[in-house]
Formats: structure tokens, sequence, C-alpha cells
């Protein structure tokens, strides 16, 4: 009898012990890796919710930019973490979506990581250097058939937004350029406003201040309708070619989380949303919050599956090389 009541005591002790963590849940900063360039769009987006988020958690937010290898070194070290509720990931189609498919890794994008939110969604937009012959989408289709081969565009590592968007651009339309290799959005940024490189497919709101700017040309849009920000450039559907491939962002942890700590992390993205100075950066981005019913770790886990589910045969059928 003896033995089952210390049994029962040193149970309610421990459940004690395990309900008064989650109570101090955080007691030091969190880390949010970004796995791409400083200077990106995701890398925005982390940093506007670790900036609001800090507030709701009572901790420093640090985030921190481990690019290489099409994202998934920073998604590896993010799924190999210790599930303490002390590392996080922001990451995006790209790293979420396209890089699983291509990367040789020990883990499963979907069944390693632990949903906590979607975040901000955008679209896909091509873009051109200032110096480039062509003004419009038509154009450019034609400039590209009659030098094939000749132009270069931005892919931010195999299975990335900018890659598949442009092998399926070449595919469309019968077209043919080269790639070349960045560690993230941002450095592309600059190369295409210094005229040294082509195209980009490019998450389009890194682009706006730039286009805005005249400092590089935007050719169509890869979403169902026009982007507001810049309702001037078309869609790929206007011009016949159904072509549209969704960029949006997620928020996530390694598997094995507690539900407590999901559930106070979730709690502190809903309230940088409800935010209005959060909203408002998030619209300067011309970049859109999910509908509130969409930002439970459920929906992110629903949706996450059926993109990859979507996505995975389309980019593996497409037979791409790893360089």
């Amino acid at each position: 009898m003896k033995f089952v009541t210390v049994l029962a005591s040193l149970a309610i002790a421990f459940m004690g012990t395990v309900a008064a963590q989650a109570q101090a849940y955080p007691s030091r900063p969190i880390t949010f890796i970004v796995p791409f360039a400083p200077g990106g769009p995701t890398d925005t987006v982390a940093r506007i919710m670790a900036d609001r988020m800090k507030d709701t958690l009572g901790q420093t937010v640090i985030i921190e930019n481990v690019a290489g290898a099409g994202s998934t070194l920073g998604t590896g070290r993010a799924i190999a973490a210790t599930p303490d509720g002390y590392t996080f990931i922001v990451g995006n189609w790209s790293s979420h979506v396209g890089a699983g498919a291509l990367y040789p890794v020990n883990w499963h994008i979907v069944r390693d990581m632990e949903p906590i939110a979607q975040l901000s969604t955008s679209a896909l937009m091509i873009v051109g250097r200032n110096g480039l012959q062509p003004n419009n989408i038509k154009e450019l289709i034609a400039w590209l058939k009659a030098n094939p081969g000749k132009a270069t565009a931005v892919s931010v590592g195999a299975g990335s937004g900018a890659h598949i968007c442009g092998l399926y651009f070449m595919e469309k339309t019968g077209t043919n350029f080269l790639f070349a290799q960045y560690r993230g959005g941002g450095p592309a940024m600059i190369d295409l406003v210094g005229n040294q490189i082509d195209l980009m497919c490019a998450e389009a709101s890194q682009t706006l201040e730039h286009v805005r700017g005249g400092k590089m040309k935007a050719f169509v849009v890869m979403s169902p309708g026009r982007w507001a920000p810049l309702p001037d450039v078309p869609t790929m559907v206007e011009i016949g070619l159904d072509m549209q491939i969704p960029f949006w962002h997620g928020l996530w942890g390694p598997r094995g989380l507690p539900k407590a700590v999901i559930d106070k992390v979730n709690a502190a993205a809903v309230a940088a949303f409800a935010d209005p100075a959060v909203q408002k950066r998030i619209a300067d981005l011309g970049q859109t919050i999910p509908p509130s019913d969409q930002l439970t770790p459920e929906a992110l886990a629903a949706y996450h599956k059926v993109e990859v589910d979507k996505w995975w045969p389309i980019i593996k059928a497409a037979n791409i090389k790893m360089q």
C-alpha cells in the first residue's frame, strides 16, 4: 500500500512539475531559423512576426539565417533541434514543398515537423532587368524564343519557387534560358537591379519597391488574378497559359513539441496578426494574412500536406538534375 502511495505522490509531483514548466515557458530567448540569406521576403516576414510575438511571449525572438543546399541546411537544423520550444523555423513554399522533392535528406518535411501557424501569402512574378529588350510578357516570350539559351535567370536552389517557376515557364512557352544559383532572394535582387542577371520569378513583394522605382521590369504574375499592388501586370491566364504557383509562408517546430508550447506560440502568432501595425507592415509588402480559421496548427498541417501531395509528383516528373 505504501508503494502505491509513493507512486501516486511521484505522479502528482511530476504532473505539477510539467504544469509549472508549461506555465513558465518561455524562460529564455527563442530562435526562429530562416533557411535563406538575409534580405529576402521570408526573412522580412520572420522579422515582422518575431518583433511582435516577443511581446506576447515575453522573451526576445532571435532570427538566425541558415542558408544553403536549397534551404535544406536550415530546415535540417530546425528538425534536429531539441523539441523544447526554443527553436522554430519560418519557411516558405520553396523550403517546405519544392526542396523536399529533390534533395536527398534523412528527414521528411511533413512528418518531422510540428506545424504552428500559416503566415502571410503572396504571388510569384516574373521580373527582368531594365536593360532587357522586351517590355511586356508577349515580347519577352518572343525574344526568348529568338534567343534560346541566351538569357540568365535566378534560381535560389533546386526546387525553389524561382527554379520551379522558371522551369514551368520554359515548358509552357517553349522557351529556354540558363539558371544562375543564388543563396537567397536578397542577393539576387541586388544583381537584378544591377543588370547582372536577366530574369527572376520572384516572390512579388520583394520586387515591389524596385518595380515602382523603375529599377526593373515586371512582366507577368503567376496567380489566378492580378496582384493588387501592381494591377497593371497581367497574369499568365490572360495570355492563354494556365500557370499558377502559390507562394506562402509558415511557422513550424521540431517533431515532439509539447502541445502546451504549440498552443502558446500559435496564440502569439494569432495575436501578432490581430495587431493593426503588423497588418499594415504585411500589407505594405503586398502580402495577405490568412483568414482566422486558417491560422491553426491543424489548418497548416492540412494545407502543407495538400501542397506536397500536389507538387512533389510534378517536380519529380520534371526530372530536374541536381547541380
